[in-house]
């Protein structure tokens, strides 16, 4: 299906003599209303239409495929003088309205003009459409719209939560569904005929696509999709087509009206329409993609779903806080409303539970634990969760950024970048660092907040859902800090934290540019012995000793696993590099990460920092020795 067809270019072509001889007849019938301002015509001979222009049309919907549409033209009309003796002339233009309707079931043939009076902005119509016959429907309106299609076509779904059946939706609509192989690439996951046409369908016995005589009315759904995706996504995609039946067949008879051999809308698996990317046709996708979950978990009922089961798993597990049972709700509500994940926890996060948000998200091939914010913090299209690469580039990219984690106040931790502090940071079971408790339910408060955009393979306009879903591999975000956005730890905390600082800072200051004073310091302060520090590194003690008395030249990788060994903060491990002459080169990637690991991940134990380096290739610690006793 083509996209942009333009209704005023259709009219204007096609009704141009009925639009002329209107206006004319208007004039003629109707010269002392023209309010004509006179400069060279002292007495009025003949008044005359010289030419029109159609401006705009203003299109009003109507029922089935009828229209109602406002055409405002430009005319310029031409004023002689009465006098023979006199050869004068005025010009002037007015612009008039034509109040028209007609029925796209017949093409228009039925087109009638019902009024016409000088133009006048105060009248509109109160159910407009596009200029491309695509409704007007603005974000906040959608449930409004939702509700209205299902009082019309499926009321028992608006009166006590129960899934609604797409096929028995379809039915009602006078639609059919027929399961069948649609594209051999699956490419295309649903499609619907408007009219009766020939259609070619792939055949995987043939392994060729087959010409098959199509009735009007007819969904086409791929049965793959049941293999490949899940049930609520079959669902979901059943009514979708039929929101593009009940919005969308003005829009497409419009194409028809210009292309006669149109017949269907093919919407593509990744959320388009197949073989378009222009406008029209991305708000008619848009419009399904957003009323399809509104239909099929109507909000009223869904929170009178969503409370009930709220209420039974807080009492199943014992807990009062929302966070612990946010999970097993929306899959609860997933399974009940027969839709996917995804959409059952963007319709939690519509019914206002923003907990929804910090629930199912995978990042670098892990499961990230659910989280919980003050209501309002966060936007769609921002999250606390990013991934390790890029958190990294953005810390080198934004200065802002850079400035915040310099110093070792924020650390990299399950994948987001937490303030430093007892309150918010702990040690898990294995020694390895985690979020508190607190930190998961209150992450407005330590947590740093990026902005997210699409970038890559769909448009973010199908896929606002997309930031609430990082699993897909089609997609690719870009993450940005978001700046000026200030966290706030408590008070104690960053006290705890600044006294921290200022004991390194001392620290600090007592290092010369002597490693084995800087090294003996540095084992004091941490009450460790070189075989202390031999254990944690896997490295042999003596090994350690003659590369502190230069006796050896260490490696960079050798250097960062000292600095890991005695979990020194950013400040000590920038000047003991700079000692033991293992400056890292901002040019070399894998240095780049090793500075990340110095600066984010110093608290860790040295296994730890391993799992974080070893995606990138980097491997501090590359076999077991004989250690020193």
């Amino acid at each position: 299906m083509a996209a942009n067809r333009s209704f005023t270019d259709y009219v204007s072509s096609r009704f141009y003599n009925e639009f002329y001889s209107a206006i004319e007849k208007y004039i003629e019938e109707n010269p002392d209303n023209l309010d004509l301002d006179l400069k060279n015509v002292k007495n009025i001979g003949e008044i005359s239409l010289s030419e029109i222009e159609v401006k705009f049309v203003s299109v009003g919907d109507l029922p089935e495929l009828k229209i109602e549409f406002d055409v405002i033209i430009d005319a310029e009309i031409e004023v002689t003088e009465g006098d023979y003796h006199y050869d004068d002339y005025d010009l002037f233009n007015k612009w008039f309205l034509l109040r028209c309707s007609g029925d796209l079931e017949c093409s228009l043939d039925d087109f009638v003009i019902r009024e016409i009076c000088l133009y006048s902005q105060k009248n509109k119509n109160p159910q407009p459409l596009s200029d491309s016959l695509v409704p007007y429907i603005k974000k906040e309106q959608l449930d409004a719209v939702a509700n209205d299609f299902l009082q019309r076509h499926y009321p028992a779904v608006l009166k006590k939560p129960m899934p609604l059946e797409p096929k028995k939706l379809a039915e009602k609509m006078g639609l059919e569904v027929i399961l069948r192989d649609i594209t051999e690439d699956l490419s295309v996951f649903g499609q619907i005929f408007f009219h009766e046409s020939e259609a070619d369908f792939y055949d995987p016995d043939e392994h060729e696509y087959i010409s098959t005589s199509v009735r009007a009315q007819t969904i086409f759904v791929d049965p793959k999709a049941y293999f490949l995706r899940n049930l609520g996504a079959v669902n979901n995609t059943i009514v979708h087509e039929c929101v593009h039946w009940d919005k969308h067949r003005k829009a497409f008879e419009l194409e028809k009206l210009y292309n006669s051999s149109a017949t269907k809308i093919k919407c593509q698996v990744a959320g388009g329409i197949k073989n378009n990317n222009k406008e029209a046709t991305d708000w008619m996708e848009w419009q399904a993609n957003a009323l399809a979950p509104r239909i099929q978990m109507p909000l009223p009922m869904f929170k009178t779903k969503a409370f009930e089961l709220i209420k039974q798993y807080k009492q199943q597990f014992g807990t009062t806080m929302l966070i612990d049972v946010m999970e097993p709700v929306i899959d609860a509500l997933a399974a009940f409303f027969c839709v996917s994940r995804l959409a059952a926890k963007i319709r939690m996060i519509d019914a206002g539970y923003e907990e929804a948000i910090g629930t199912f998200t995978y990042l670098d091939g892990r499961y990230i634990k659910p989280h919980g914010f003050k209501k309002g913090t966060l936007k769609r299209n921002q999250t606390f969760s990013i991934s390790a690469q890029d958190a990294a580039v953005e810390r080198i990219i934004n200065p802002e950024l850079r400035a915040l984690t310099e110093n070792g106040d924020y650390l990299f931790i399950d994948n987001h970048y937490v303030y430093n502090a007892p309150l918010y940071v702990q040690v898990d079971e294995n020694g390895k660092l985690d979020l508190t408790d607190y930190a998961r339910f209150h992450m407005d408060e330590c947590c740093l907040v990026f902005d997210m955009s699409v970038r890559s393979k769909v448009a973010g306009k199908y896929h606002t859902e997309c930031f609430l879903n990082r699993e897909s591999s089609d997609i690719t975000f870009e993450i940005k800090y978001h700046n000026g956005y200030q966290n706030a730890p408590q008070e104690r905390q960053v006290a705890m934290r600044r006294k921290q600082h200022e004991e390194y800072v001392a620290i600090r200051k007592q290092m010369t540019d002597d490693p084995e004073q800087c090294m003996k310091l540095l084992l004091d302060w941490r009450e460790m012995k070189y075989t202390d520090l031999g254990d944690a590194i896997d490295r042999d003690p003596k090994t350690i000793s003659r590369t502190v008395r230069g006796e050896t030249a260490p490696s960079v990788e050798t250097a960062a696993l000292i600095c890991f060994g005695l979990n020194l903060p950013p400040i000590l491990s920038e000047k003991l590099m700079d000692v033991l002459n293992c400056k890292l080169q901002p040019m070399k990637v894998e240095h780049q990460w090793i500075k990340e690991a110095l600066l984010l991940k110093y608290p860790e134990p040295l296994w730890a920092i391993q799992e974080y380096l070893a995606p990138y290739g980097i491997e501090l610690k590359k076999k077991n020795v004989k250690k020193w006793t």
